[in-house]
């Protein structure tokens, strides 16, 4: 579809509103909306982007909808996630760092509470004010307390899972981080199946949240939040099966094949240059069972994404069998790029640990009972053609797949890309105009809150626009030190070992997605500028520098030791005190019976 000027940009707009749905949808009435937001999923891991892991009900969306090739979030969870509840930027939202990753001196300053603070306002709270049902299932990752669990901020009903992920089929967390899960049933502790898969689990209970409330005739947003597929990477045997020997001639080949699909579907430029990241290693040189077992780790994470789109068709169909499917916005994005850490590869003692507490065998990995990673070297291939991967400020962590898809509505053309540049706060301001709910701008229920910072994407919907942000508006970005400016067409970014050298950078992501000529001796003076733009946004968000040796996965480590050795220490020490009192009672008894004789 193309639309150009004021006219037919009014006439798109129009279309696109509840009041003008399409022939399809009478009466009409207000959309539902469908978030379907994946966990670590890199940006050609959908096959619609390029990606031979089986998703036909993904593509099935974005063949009815658009995709946004330049999209981007933050380079991990839960910065993302507050960004895409509230569009505000993760530094006001109060997860300047998420709770695994931020350093003690800065836990409760102001932005780096690591939970979703009280001066932002959610997308569930202004729906649920202007007439919507509004539920929530799986991660939630945006505190743990009663205050601020999904009930607390906005959402009618939620399962929700407090932490970064956990085990897919049972009741229990990651063992290395976390010494218990915390999924909670509406604000209380929650009561899981013995046995489960946490896709169709999420999924479940959606679908009973929407048809409980159906009766009462009003719209919903359902927040449908996959812990897929985060570690642990776990599916089910069949699923693993389909992909034996799928990925055996290594991550070098998958991420030339990935290029080239990602060009062929139209989601990268012909030329887009790519380069071999040095923490992906040489497949060439391992051994036979290194491959094996890297392999076999790959066609358990393609599975597991499997199995997260089979849910997304249950549930599409079921919004069919019910009536709801043309008068439904669905958007599918993932959180953030693709997860190169692995367990396995991080130290003897994590290793050792790893062993202790999982079945790390070959022949179990994505099973029940083990703790399965993509690793560094796939990860590679799931973020092709781009550079770098979760955690970092390159396009790899921070450029996902996204789709907005409202298959009743004749504005959108199915199967249309748009490769302007669109970020996470745009998502709010968009879903609630397309919703017919005036957004919140500054206040809200009479309380002053932080303004929403988005751009509505609706032109970029319609084709009236290729970009609806502007050349010479800078948005700025920082998690753990790595950091970035974007500005039309460039980004400034740094990266902190041991994902960069600290050295700011400069490119053109339009033309050079996957970051492979630095520009900054070539552009000296826009370098200079957007470092300056960078520095006034670090002032006025109060981003604050990292402790000197900081690195993400030591300071994962360290709070692990805090939350998990410490108190298991403590716990034990009567036992430790009476086993010391014993052993120095035999000492000295010993010792007076050796003098004795």
């Amino acid at each position: 579809m193309k639309l150009k000027g004021p006219a037919t940009l009014l006439t798109a707009l129009a279309l696109l509103s509840p009041a003008t749905l399409g022939a399809q949808s009478a009466p009409a009435k207000a959309p539902n909306i469908v978030i379907l937001l994946a966990d670590d999923w890199g940006f050609s891991d959908v096959g619609a982007f390029g990606g031979e892991i089986a998703t036909p009900n993904i593509d099935a969306l974005a063949a009815k909808g658009v995709r946004f090739s330049n999209f981007h979030v933050a380079g991990s969870c839960s910065p993302t996630r507050a960004m895409l509840q509230t569009g505000v930027i993760n530094h006001r939202a109060g997860l300047g760092n998420m709770p695994e990753t931020i350093p003690p001196e800065h836990l409760g300053k102001p932005g780096y509470e690591a939970h979703l603070n009280n001066r932002v306002v959610t997308i569930a709270d202004q729906l649920r004010a202007g007439g919507y049902r509004t539920y929530l299932t799986g991660k939630w990752h945006l505190g743990h307390t009663p205050d601020t669990l999904p009930t607390a901020r906005g959402y009618d009903h939620a399962l929700a899972l407090a932490q970064s992920g956990a085990d897919n089929f049972e009741d229990k967390p990651n063992l290395l981080i976390y010494d218990k899960t915390e999924w909670s049933d509406d604000g209380k502790p929650a009561k899981l199946p013995k046995r489960f898969y946490s896709s169709t689990l999420i999924v479940d209970r959606m679908i009973g949240y929407i048809d409980r409330g159906r009766a009462s005739g009003k719209p919903f947003l359902a927040s449908v939040n996959f812990i897929a597929n985060h570690i642990p990477v776990q599916a089910r045997d069949a699923d693993i099966a389909a992909y034996a020997g799928r990925y055996n001639a290594g991550w070098t080949t998958l991420r030339k094949e990935r290029r080239a699909a990602a060009i062929a579907k139209g989601v990268m430029p012909a030329d887009v240059a790519m380069v071999t990241m040095d923490t992906s290693g040489d497949w060439s040189k391992l051994s036979a069972e290194q491959k094996r077992q890297r392999a076999g780790a790959m066609a358990a994470y393609a599975a597991m994404g499997t199995a997260m789109d089979r849910e997304i068709g249950r549930l599409v169909a079921h919004l069919k069998a019910i009536g709801a499917y043309e008068n439904t916005i669905f958007v599918f994005l993932s959180d953030n790029g693709a997860e190169a850490t692995d367990p396995m590869t991080m130290g003897a003692f994590t290793r050792w640990n790893a062993n202790h507490l999982y079945d790390q065998s070959i022949a179990q990995q994505g099973r029940p009972g083990s703790l399965t990673a993509q690793g560094a070297g796939f990860a590679s291939a799931s973020v092709s053609p781009l550079r770098g991967y979760k955690f970092t400020a390159n396009e790899g962590g921070l450029r996902v797949p996204m789709i907005i898809a409202w298959p009743g509505n004749r504005a959108i053309k199915g199967g249309t890309i748009t490769s302007g540049f669109a970020h996470v706060t745009d998502m709010p301001l968009t879903l609630l105009k397309l919703a017919g709910v005036a957004p919140q701008q500054g206040s809200f229920s009479g309380r002053r809150v932080e303004p929403m910072i988005g751009m509505d994407l609706t032109p970029m919907l319609t084709g009236a626009a290729s970009s609806v942000h502007s050349a010479d508006t800078p948005l700025g970005y920082e998690l753990s030190g790595n950091a970035v400016l974007f500005k039309g067409d460039y980004k400034l970014v740094k990266n902190l070992p041991p994902y960069g050298d600290g050295r700011w950078r400069l490119y053109n992501i339009t033309t050079d997605p996957g970051e492979t000529n630095d520009m900054s001796g070539s552009d000296p003076q826009r370098f200079a500028d957007m470092q300056s733009d960078y520095a006034a946004f670090a002032k006025a968000n109060n981003v604050l520098p990292m402790p000197d040796g900081y690195t993400a996965p030591k300071q994962i480590f360290a709070n692990a030791l805090r939350t998990l050795l410490i108190p298991r220490l403590i716990a034990l020490w009567p036992v430790g005190a009476l086993l010391l009192i014993a052993t120095a009672t035999l000492v000295w008894w010993r010792r007076r019976r050796r003098r004795a004789a």
